[in-house]
This record gives C-alpha cells, sequence and structure tokens, in this order.
C-alpha cells in the first residue's frame, strides 16, 4: 500500500492508468486460466475480487472514499427522475428473454466478477482517470473517460471472448454513450454508486441474455438503449446542479 500511495502521491494521472493497464491485462489472462481450471470465469472471478479489495482498501485508508464518489449523493432522487432509466437502462439485457448460457459454477463465477467489473470500471475510467485529468480540464476530462472506457471493450475482440464485429461495436459506441451519462452523473452529483450499480446490474443480466435475435432486432434494442441514455442525459443536464454546488 505504501508503495500504491507514493505512486498516487507524485502523479494521480499515472496512478490511474497503472490501474487500468493492470485491470486490463488481468482480465485478458485471466481467459486461458480459467479454460485450464475447467470453469467458466472462475479466474475471472478470483483475479477481480482481489483487485476490487486493494483498490477499495487504498481508497478507504487514505480517505479518499468522498474524492472518488464512493457516498451518497446529497441531491433529491427526484433530480435524477428516480433512478428509472437506470432500472431500464440495467434490464436491458433481459429485454429479449432469458436463458441459461452457463453452468452453475461458471454463472456463480461471472456474477461475482460482473458485481466487480462494475466497482472497478466506475472507480478507475469515472474515477480515478476522470479526476486526475479534470484538475487540469474537466471537458476534457470527460471526454477521455468516456471514450477511453468505451474503446476499451475493443480488447473482447481479441481476448477468446467470442464475441462478434457487429456486437462489439454496438457494445463500444454503447459503452461511451453510457460512459458519458455516468461520468455526468458522478461530476455533477457527487456519487458513484448508483453507476457502480447499474454497471454492476447490467453486466451481470448479460449471463441470463438471450441472445437469439436477427440482426434488424439487435440493431432495435441498441438504438433503443442509445434513445434512454441520450434523453436521460440532456434531461440530467437540466436537472443536476453544477458542479461546484453539488457535494465533492
Amino acid at each position: 500500500m505504501n508503495a500504491l500511495k507514493k505512486i498516487y502521491d507524485k502523479n494521480e494521472l499515472t496512478f490511474a492508468l497503472m490501474w487500468i493497464g493492470i485491470y486490463v491485462v488481468l482480465l485478458s489472462l485471466a481467459n486461458s486460466i480459467s479454460a485450464g481450471i475447467g470453469v467458466d470465469f472462475s479466474a475471472h472471478a478470483v483475479l477481480n475480487v482481489l483487485l476490487t479489495v486493494s483498490l477499495f482498501l487504498f481508497i478507504k485508508k487514505n480517505g479518499l472514499m468522498e474524492k472518488y464518489g464512493l457516498c451518497k449523493t446529497s441531491i433529491p432522487a427526484s433530480k435524477f427522475l428516480w433512478y428509472i432509466p437506470l432500472v431500464l437502462l440495467a434490464s436491458h439485457n433481459l429485454w429479449n428473454g432469458v436463458t441459461m448460457n452457463l453452468p452453475v459454477a461458471g454463472t456463480v463465477c461471472y456474477i461475482i466478477h460482473m458485481i466487480c467489473v462494475g466497482f472497478m470500471e466506475e472507480v478507475i475510467f469515472r474515477g480515478l482517470l476522470f479526476k486526475a485529468i479534470a484538475k487540469d480540464n474537466v471537458k476534457e476530462a470527460i471526454i477521455i473517460s468516456s471514450v477511453t472506457f468505451g474503446m476499451g471493450h475493443i480488447v473482447n475482440l481479441f481476448n477468446g471472448s467470442g464475441m462478434e464485429l457487429f456486437s462489439n461495436v454496438c457494445q463500444v459506441v454503447g459503452a461511451i454513450a453510457i460512459g458519458f451519462l455516468f461520468v455526468l452523473i458522478y461530476h455533477r452529483g457527487g456519487s458513484l454508486i448508483s453507476c457502480i450499480v447499474t454497471h454492476s446490474a447490467i453486466d451481470v443480466a448479460s449471463v441470463f441474455n438471450n441472445g437469439d435475435m436477427t440482426t434488424e432486432v439487435h440493431i432495435l434494442f441498441t438504438l433503443s438503449r442509445l434513445v434512454i441514455v441520450v434523453a436521460y442525459t440532456l434531461v440530467l443536464l437540466k436537472t443536476l446542479p453544477k458542479a461546484e454546488t453539488a457535494k465533492q
């Protein structure tokens, strides 16, 4: 922890990029490790729990919980439309029906892994990376945080996940849009909790996603999600206070 604190104190951006690099590399390697173990996502679950606990303890030990949004927002739920659009987004993987895509052991490991993914990706992209860049330029931080988060999903084409190009393009576009929405919620609202919960719920539900759909239906679902994200973002730009008046 002392070594991490030294890196953090020296340069927050370097610290953020270090965590992004560690996260991407380890989870990319986890595919082959899990295959060797013989239980789907077993290595992902173990590695991601270790990463999540390590990062959480670092943030808590150094009094950074409020800085990185691991706290309640001071803004009333009505300003967020009672989070109803986030509930819709969290359920989108179930819109085409529910099915078991993995054996029970693999499903449990996948759920644990994805709960941690929600925490890790929100904290490192929306928290660490955004805050490090926002000290100099908030607009640039919003763009970089959102685009980097979205483009990071390209790794699914090469890490053995089996994702096809069209699905990956939809995932990247959707991730950039959701990344912008989440950074707005964090920047204006001062909390990452709703983003973490929604992100984890979206990813957990994906293990029960019925992917048996035509290209046309896939496009329709993708556009529907995009409409929800864009509309909600525009509403929040009007309802949420400017960042300087929100609890930081």
